[in-house]
Parts: structure tokens; sequence; C-alpha cells
């Protein structure tokens, strides 16, 4: 009888990867380091144990938006005050907060639960072309499509 493999929390490799952002689509993009995240590109996958590996995006602010979502998409978010809605359209946050443009994006893909949160804490989000993670030796990852 054949069973089916099931991946063990403390029997995982991780890997570090390197996506650079520039001239990707930003869903594209995020669907792909969700994966990755999540771990589905490993023929280890198990659904209810975190087996993805650790992510570094760097060039969030070069990502692209189709049509006209620079100025229709809007973000929006809650002070949990009164009258406390706050909101940005899309232009706003590639300018002057494309990492978390990039963040809400992929963290949206992600399950909503705390392996979800577990996943998100291995991805690491830069604007500009420099990263803080050399020690760990990252490899760089190349896109499908």
């Amino acid at each position: 009888m054949r069973t089916t493999f099931m991946a063990k929390a403390n029997e995982i490799e991780r890997k570090w990867y390197v996506i650079d952002a520039q001239g990707q689509t930003l869903g594209r993009l995020a669907s792909e380091v969700a994966s990755i995240l999540r771990g589905k590109n490993k023929p280890t996958f198990t659904p209810h144990v975190d087996t993805g590996d650790h992510v570094i995006i760097i060039n969030a602010s070069e990502i692209h938006l189709t049509g006209k979502k620079l100025t229709d998409k809007i973000y929006r978010r809650h002070t949990m005050h009164p009258g406390g809605l706050k909101e940005r359209t899309a232009l706003e946050m590639k300018t002057k907060y494309p990492e978390q443009m990039l963040e809400l994006a992929i963290k949206g893909m992600l399950p909503k639960n705390s392996l979800g949160r577990q996943m998100f804490k291995k991805l690491h989000v830069y604007a500009g072309a420099e990263h803080n993670q050399q020690a760990q030796k990252p490899e760089v990852y190349e896109l499908r499509g």
C-alpha cells in the first residue's frame, strides 16, 4: 500500500531567493512569490505545514500595474476611530510606500490563519536594489513567463 508523504517541520530545508521586481506586473509577481512562500513549487508540499522558502524582493518601486490601476485602484484602511477611513491611490502607494503595496498583494494570496502569518514573515521587500540578507547567500530566482 502506498502512503502519502507528509512533511515534518524539523525536516524542511529552506532556501533564500532574490527576485528582481523591475519591469514585472504586480499581480503576476505576487502570485508567484506567494507560491514560493507557501512551498507549492516543491515536491514535498504539505498543506498544513509551512514548507516554503524565504523570498527577498528588490526594486519594488519599479513594479508595473496594467490599465488604469495607477489612478483607479484605491487602498483603504481604517484607524478604528469615528470617521477614520483613510484612502490612497495606487500611484501614491507606488511613489511613497512601494514595499507595502507589494506586501499587501502577496499577503492577500496567503492563507488567512496562523500558518499564513508564519509564511508572511519569510518575505523581505526592498524599494531599491540593495538588501540586508547577503549573509544567507540567496539564489537569484527566475520568474516563469
